[in-house]
């Protein structure tokens, strides 16, 4: 289903664990002791956040899936993060280079209530797949890139009964974390066979950018999965859309207006040259459909304004205006990625600087599509 908010590889620039979230962010001199660590429709009114939605590095892997508590060093927490261009991002992957700090955290919580607004909180299949209903299981959740740990944190919390393992490239450092919850720091590119068979629900959002084989991470879920269990996926495709769902296609070779979709072409060039697979979300429907292992296949897309230019809807103009706020953010998010990559600090400014100026003058009629797959893994 196509659920619409709305009517009708190279250089980018080439110039001439468990953890305890009490303690302070790491730092490189901190030293003690060890701690525990498809069809159209429109969106007349919001969807209640309760209610269902419609329509190669040194790992550092944790023993899994035994649900033990490790012991973490300030000298290991400091392997699990370094600071690049005034933000601290993660020590394992090359490929994934947003932050993984207090500012970045803070996004993606917003960011997680803005998604339950738009879509809702779970496909409508999670209550009957989390049903404690066979006895001697206990049904277990798996969030990949779990990021803040806002979703599989509401899943422990919803469904008590569970096991939930969040992972991510580094520890989840929320104070809130639930007992039947751990975090396990590991990268995905590495492979998942520690986690065949082990799963009811497998959740990925937003992770194409740190993920070089994305069809191939679905082959590795169709195996962690359970008979009958649910695979849950979101993603964008790292383009910006004009009002009539056109994408707005720009060279970097030309530094001018349009500049928020101008920036996002850097970020997705950068994210490209990490090794990023950020064209998934195009495909990651026929890669489920095509699955042999999954059946009950639904797509859905939504349209969501990038400011509050949607004047016609109080609903849209207010996600837009959320959705804003959330990519000025993500612009400050993107620096190490673009720096990194080689675009020069004047230049990343200057995007910048216009793309803030754009997105608040509210005048720029853009969206971003974000596309989203759930299916079954069959019971034969």
């Amino acid at each position: 289903m196509v659920t619409h908010l709305a009517p009708s590889n190279s250089r980018l620039y080439d110039p001439p664990f468990d953890w305890d979230p009490s303690m302070d962010f790491p730092s490189d001199t901190e030293d003690s002791d060890a701690c525990s660590l498809s069809s159209s429709s429109i969106f007349s009114s919001p969807p209640s956040p309760s209610t269902p939605r419609t329509s190669y590095v040194p790992s550092a892997r944790s023993a899994s899936p035994a649900p033990s508590v490790l012991s973490m060093t300030s000298s290991m927490r400091a392997q699990a993060f370094k600071h690049e261009y005034g933000r601290g991002l993660n020590n394992y992957s090359e490929v994934y280079r947003l932050p993984a700090d207090d500012e970045e955290l803070e996004r993606l919580d917003a960011q997680h209530l803005l998604f339950m607004e738009i879509m809702g909180k779970y496909p409508p299949c999670m209550e009957e797949v989390m049903a404690d209903d066979v006895p001697g299981e206990i049904k277990a959740v798996l969030d990949l890139g779990c990021g803040s740990g806002s979703w599989i944190m509401d899943v422990a919390r919803d469904f008590a009964h569970c096991s939930a393992v969040a992972v991510d490239l580094v520890p989840m450092q929320s104070i809130y974390m639930p007992p039947n919850l751990r975090s396990e720091v590991d990268d995905i590119n590495l492979g998942l066979e520690h986690f065949y068979g082990d799963f009811n629900v497998v959740h990925a959002r937003l992770i194409s950018s740190g993920v070089r084989d994305y069809e191939g991470l679905i082959n590795q879920i169709s195996m962690i999965l359970r008979p009958g269990g649910l695979i849950d996926l979101m993603e964008f495709d790292f383009h910006v859309y004009d009002e009539n769902h056109q994408v707005i296609e720009l060279e970097t070779s030309k530094i001018a207006e349009p500049w928020w979709p101008r920036w996002l072409t850097f970020a997705n060039l950068a994210a490209r040259d990490r090794g990023g697979n950020v064209d998934a979300a195009t495909y990651i429907h026929s890669w489920v459909a095509n699955h042999h292992a999954f059946e009950n296949v639904t797509y859905e897309e939504y349209w969501v304004p990038t400011c509050g230019w949607r004047t016609d809807s109080e609903f849209m103009m207010r996600i837009g205006v959320t959705l804003r706020d959330d990519i000025l953010a993500f612009l400050k998010s993107g620096r190490p990625l673009l720096l990194g990559s080689g675009v020069p600090e004047d230049l990343v400014n200057e995007l910048e600087a216009n793309a803030v100026k754009e997105l608040h003058s509210g005048r720029a009629r853009h969206y971003i599509r974000l596309q989203c797959v759930h299916a079954r893994k069959k019971r034969n």
